[in-house]
C-alpha cells in the first residue's frame, strides 16, 4: 500500500519536474529512479524494525512513480513519434522477463539458503547496472543527432543548389537585362 500511494505521488511530482527538463536530459531522472529502486531493494533485508521497512517502501514507491511517468517521454525523445509505441512495447516486454522468473528464483534461493536476503540483494543489482548504462544514452543520442545533422545539412544544401540551378536554367527568358528590354 505504501509503495502504491507514493508511486502515485511520484508520478505527479516527477511528471511535473520532467516537463521542465529539455529533451533527452529526462534520462537522468530515469537514472536517479533506477539507482534508488535498486538501492531500496537491497536495503529491505537490512530493515530491523517495521518503521524502517515502511520508509524504504515509501522511497521505493516515490521513485517507481518517477520511472513510470518518465518512461514514455524518454521513448518519444529517443525514437520519435512513429516508433514510440513499439519502443514502449519492447520495454514492457523486456521488463516482464525478470518479473516472471524473479519470484521462482527467489523461492529457490530461500529454499537453499534459508533466507530471502540474497534474493533482495540480487534484485537490486539490475536496476543499478541499468542506471549506469542509461547514463550513456544522452551522449550517444547527441552524437547520433550530430551525425544526422551533418548528413542532412549537406544534403539540404545540395538540394537547394540543385533547385536554384534548375530554376535558372529552365527559364532563361525571365531574367533579362535592362538593355535587352524592348521599348
Amino acid at each position: 500500500m505504501c509503495i502504491g500511494i507514493t508511486s502515485g505521488v511520484g508520478r505527479l511530482l516527477f511528471g511535473r519536474i520532467a516537463d521542465y527538463m529539455p529533451g533527452v536530459k529526462k534520462v537522468y531522472l530515469q537514472v536517479l529512479s533506477f539507482f534508488f529502486i535498486g538501492l531500496m531493494s537491497m536495503m529491505i533485508p537490512l530493515c530491523g524494525v517495521f518503521g524502517a521497512l515502511i520508509a524504504v517502501c515509501l522511497i521505493m514507491g516515490l521513485f517507481d512513480g518517477c520511472f513510470i511517468s518518465i518512461m514514455a517521454p524518454i521513448a518519444f525523445e529517443l525514437v520519435g513519434a512513429q516508433d514510440v509505441s513499439q519502443a514502449i512495447g519492447f520495454l514492457l516486454g523486456f521488463m516482464s522477463i525478470p518479473m516472471t522468473v524473479g519470484p521462482p528464483i527467489a523461492g529457490l534461493l530461500r529454499d537453499k539458503l534459508g533466507s530471502y536476503d540474497v534474493a533482495f540483494y540480487l534484485a537490486g543489482i539490475p536496476p543499478l547496472i541499468g542506471g549506469a548504462v542509461l547514463c550513456f544514452i544522452p551522449w550517444i543520442h547527441s552524437k547520433k543527432q550530430r551525425e544526422i545533422g551533418k548528413t542532412t545539412g549537406g544534403e539540404k544544401m545540395e538540394k537547394m543548389l540543385e533547385n536554384q540551378n534548375s530554376l535558372l536554367s529552365s527559364s532563361p527568358g525571365i531574367f533579362k537585362k535592362e538593355s535587352d528590354s524592348v521599348i
